[in-house]
């Protein structure tokens, strides 16, 4: 959990200020594909559990929150991350939310209000009312949180290709896919999951395992399904090179069955 939410602000901070991204993205999905898209993450990130969507994880000096695992950090932390929850709130208000529509723990302050993952834990688990209201907001509106995501994901692209012996082979290959009906949700999920691949310290025996490792695999010029099956075996494939790869102490093949299940995912 936290090696994705690390790789999620990798890509998703890249942008500091908050706008309506209608008209400037180049990428447009319909409601519908963000809906789609959203449930899937939802699903892959929380298990199903709502309750999972504000969380403090172990090790964390800070919370959770929302489908992207946003972060926010009370007052006085500090972190090699940048905050992406008072982003999203934002991103709320310049989408046709009023501050009355939130709850108003997202309003009241620039900070999160709780001191340590203690005593979060201690109210979520009585039933604290500012935790179930952000819990329930966060469940029943999460197009802004996958719009939000995406835009910072199609932001990552001049990254990726920056990175890249073949730029224009990665972004052929990232519109192709991002171009495809229900293509947004197997390239936010990936990069949620396992980053966009241009940490030279993510490598196993010179190979990574992101986004990019993925993008550069592919093959092909066709949109649709096709793009999408490439898409799931290009990233199985970069996968099991990444278990293939890894010292024996880690033993990743223990989680080749769920890596491959998620991957196939993508392809549906």
């Amino acid at each position: 959990m936290i090696t994705r939410l690390k790789n999620l602000f990798l890509f998703s901070m890249m942008l500091v200020a908050v706008g309506s991204w209608a008209s400037s993205s180049v990428l447009n999905p319909t409601s519908e594909e963000l809906q789609s898209a959203a449930k899937r993450i939802f699903q892959n990130e929380t298990g199903g559990k709502k309750e999972n969507l504000v969380v403090w994880n172990v090790g964390e000096e800070f919370p959770s929150l929302g489908i992207g695992h946003f972060i926010w950090f009370p007052k006085g932390v500090k972190a090699p991350f940048t905050e992406g929850f008072p982003m999203l709130v934002k991103a709320y208000l310049a989408n046709g939310y009023k501050a009355s529509d939130l709850p108003k723990v997202m309003t009241a302050t620039s900070h999160a209000p709780w001191n340590s993952r203690d005593e979060f834990n201690a109210l979520k688990a009585a039933g604290n009312k500012e935790i179930a209201e952000l819990i329930e907001f966060l469940y029943k509106h999460q197009e802004v949180q996958v719009r939000f995501i995406m835009e910072r994901l199609e932001a990552s692209l001049d990254k990726m290709m920056a990175a890249s012996d073949r730029p224009d082979h990665v972004r052929e290959q990232f519109y192709r896919v991002a171009k495809s009906k229900n293509g947004f949700y197997p390239l936010i999920d990936y990069v949620n999951f396992k980053g966009e691949g241009v940490n030279p310290s993510e490598r196993y025996k010179g190979k990574g395992w992101g986004l990019l490792q993925v993008l550069e695999t592919m093959k092909g010029t066709e949109t649709g399904t096709k793009a999408l099956k490439d898409f799931s075996n290009a990233a199985a494939k970069v996968l099991n090179q990444r278990i293939a790869n890894s010292p024996i102490e880690r033993g990743e093949d223990r989680w080749r069955e769920g890596w491959m299940n998620r991957v196939r995912t993508y392809a549906q």
